[in-house]
């Protein structure tokens, strides 16, 4: 998978615990980044996706699941198309549209950054809601730079 100007962070995480003793299929797991000593806390369908304490994952936010972020310009638009039209459409066939992010990734959810908290020094933390199920993470800014209040995202999950 080639880097995309889609994808916002990008790291690997080291599950510490998994919970899933409040809800009958929501668990929430705490994990630590390998790379950039980012802390991570996130309710997910364990039904759907299990996950053990000794499993490392790869996690990805992306602003959209496709590959490249190829639009149209005044110049290369077809009659009839307007300028910033996405080239590529997507078709309600799934299995004849073009391919993207999540074929490369096992778990997939949409969801919302709705809050970002400045803490001491350069430790922050983006707070992320996936319809209910929530999502905080905490590390260095530098880190956490395409990360916009507001923005709507895609989490994508693999195990290693």
């Amino acid at each position: 998978m080639s880097k995309s100007a889609n994808i916002l962070f990008d790291d690997m995480f080291a599950v510490t615990s998994v919970d899933s003793g409040r809800f009958e299929r929501v668990a929430r797991l705490q994990a630590k980044s390998t790379n950039f000593g980012m802390d991570l806390s996130l309710d997910y369908n364990h039904e759907i996706y299990p996950l053990r304490p000794s499993d490392t994952i790869t996690l990805v936010l992306a602003s959209s699941l496709q590959l490249a972020a190829a639009t149209t310009t005044a110049s290369t638009a077809k009659p009839g198309e307007e300028a910033g039209a996405s080239a590529s459409r997507e078709t309600w066939r799934p299995n004849m549209g073009p391919k993207g992010l999540e074929e490369d990734y096992e778990f997939v959810m949409y969801g919302k950054i709705y809050k970002f908290d400045e803490g001491a020094g350069e430790r922050v933390t983006a707070y992320m809601s996936f319809g209910g199920l929530l999502m905080a993470l905490s590390g260095s800014y530098r880190h956490m730079s395409g990360i916009v209040l507001g923005e709507n995202v895609y989490l994508l999950i693999r195990k290693r």
